[in-house]
């Protein structure tokens, strides 16, 4: 397992609500256990709250599994766990679709979408951070 740096940080945390948050979110009355939506639509729900938690322990696995910490592991690390939220906020580009539920939130922007953009800052802070630790700590053929 490597060293805990900020960067591995900050991996690990947004890894962990990418994987973690769908479940707080949507296993309830509001979502997969609305009695309004349609047993497809709670499919999709389930279906996205699988992915998150895909998506989360393949960052976290690429952030924690023992070998090398590579730059190939720290994108991979990235990728997976911007990847639940990069494709939260391109959802709102579809017709009908709203970020939050009326009125607590009207409009397209909600605390979803302060998430999903905090989520996606950490991040790319935690990739410019690691991207020292890679290139510093590792041989040519590593990197």
């Amino acid at each position: 397992m490597g060293r805990v740096t900020v960067g591995r940080a900050l991996l690990t945390l947004t890894a962990l609500y990418g994987g973690v948050g769908p479940f707080v979110a949507d296993w309830g009355r509001s979502h997969l256990h609305n009695q309004a939506w349609t047993p497809h639509a709670r499919f999709h729900d389930a279906q996205t709250m699988s992915l998150g938690a895909a998506l989360g322990a393949v960052a976290l696995a690429a952030v924690w599994a023992p070998g090398r910490w590579t730059t190939t592991r720290l994108r991979l690390a990235a990728g997976a766990a911007s990847l639940y939220c990069a494709t939260q906020l391109s959802a709102s580009a579809f017709p009908g679709v709203a970020l939050a539920d009326p009125p607590a939130h009207p409009g397209r922007v909600g605390p979803q979408t302060l998430l999903a953009v905090a989520v996606l800052a950490l991040n790319g802070v935690a990739l410019l951070l690691e991207r020292r630790q890679v290139t510093t700590g590792g041989t040519a053929a590593a990197r």
